[in-house]
């Protein structure tokens, strides 16, 4: 005889919240104005997944040139990047272009060919740089550079960074020890209108260069998360620091602050102001509650508004920080005035409470669940939130409370 089991979370094990300090929605209330990719049967579970103009495979990353457009999305399972020339205002709206496959019906690594200019290989991280755009193409081991921002299919980048040309795609160029030329998956992007800052996750660093690189392979100029730009070892080889790395992810730079999202130590690494030598130790971590502990959720289960599980996504919004708490499945955001260690959160969008978690609510895809954000990214009270494990990218609104 067939027996079913069915598991329900008890409020005993969940933690009591220090503070007391309520949420507010990170997003409108009334959930997404549009959903892009996630076709979905009449039961709500996810269809097989091939490659269309509207359909995305576990995208990691998105970036928003204009409240307007256009909209270009990391589809990384899809080794493409994808393009709207206007911001989709309906579910389902299709691509206009596409870089990385001959055409919409392709996937494969670099087009399952030689690597190249507008070839692509886990795309991941993506951001407006300069006039153009910059993306993490993390399994080439590089970032290719747009300087002015694609239009068209398949494009070609002008610059390429971690490597010597387009055709090579070596770890730290086929090297043991990285260089302050190298990358080892590069996963996050982001230029802060002088700056450009790669998050080199291989080599558990955050590299930095003053202006636009000029040349192919041109050495980064700043290295965080290592003492010097040829170490590579997670937290340094030793126990977690402020200056320690281990699975960097997503960047910002936040009302001057240097914001990291360091995924694999479950925290969110703030300097208070630019760093301008190798290896600074930042001033404060959100998410833990000093510098030396990086348990996920603070080593409990559940999560709390202090705690974090593998954030991966980070940008700001005024006088808000935006996280994408990715393994709980949830957004968190945290004022400027409260940016101290171990602080907690004051607005939550994806789950009921600060101290729930589980993909998608433990239940179906929703309108307004996630499952795995890997991306947050704003630009003028528009969010678009990367929903990585539901194959799709949600375009929301900054809440009322954030956006006044």
């Amino acid at each position: 005889m067939a027996t079913s089991l069915r598991v329900r979370w008890t409020p005993a094990l969940k933690r009591e919240m220090v503070g007391g300090t309520p949420a507010v929605p990170v997003l409108d209330r009334g959930g997404p104005f549009a959903c892009i990719g996630a076709a979905r049967s009449g039961e709500g579970l996810a269809l097989p997944v091939k490659p269309e103009a509207a359909s995305l495979f576990g995208p990691r990353g998105a970036c928003l040139a204009g409240v307007e457009g256009p909209l270009w999305v990391s589809d990384t399972g899809h080794h493409r990047l994808l393009g709207w020339a206007r911001l989709p205002s309906q579910d389902g709206t299709p691509a206009d272009w596409v870089i990385g496959q001959p055409d919409f019906a392709h996937e494969g690594r670099n087009a399952k060919g030689p690597a190249g200019p507008a070839t692509l290989n886990v795309p991941t991280g993506i951001a407006l740089c300069g006039d153009g755009l910059a993306v993490a193409d993390a399994w080439n081991h590089r970032v290719l550079i747009w300087k002015t921002l694609p239009r068209d299919h398949n494009v070609p980048a002008d610059r390429v960074l971690g490597q010597k040309d387009f055709e090579s795609v070596e770890p730290n160029g086929g090297k043991d020890d990285p260089s302050a030329g190298s990358l080892f998956w590069p996963y996050g992007v982001h230029w802060d209108g002088a700056r450009l800052w790669v998050a080199d996750t291989g080599n558990r660093r955050v590299l930095m260069w003053n202006g636009l690189p000029e040349v192919n392979g041109q050495p980064a100029d700043l290295v965080l998360g290592q003492r010097d730009f040829v170490s590579r070892d997670e937290n340094g080889g030793g126990a977690p620091t402020a200056a320690s790395m281990r699975w960097p992810h997503g960047i910002v730079v936040w009302q001057g602050r240097l914001c990291v999202a360091d995924a694999g130590n479950n925290r969110i690494m703030v300097w208070d102001a630019i760093p301008g030598e190798n290896g600074t130790p930042c001033d404060v971590v959100l998410g833990q509650r000093d510098f030396h502990q990086v348990d996920h959720n603070q080593s409990l289960y559940w999560p709390s508004a202090a705690s974090l599980n593998m954030p991966y996504g980070v940008d700001a919004a005024g006088g808000w920080l935006l996280v994408a708490d990715t393994a709980n499945s949830r957004l968190l955001a945290w004022r400027a005035e409260d940016c101290r260690t171990g602080a907690e959160a004051r607005a939550l969008t994806g789950q009921p409470d600060f101290h729930a978690k589980g993909d998608n609510r433990w239940q179906l895809p929703a309108r307004d669940s996630l499952c795995w954000p890997y991306g947050i990214m704003h630009r003028d009270g528009l969010v678009v939130v990367s929903d990585s494990g539901n194959n799709r990218v949600l375009l929301w609104r900054l809440s009322e409370e954030l956006a006044s």
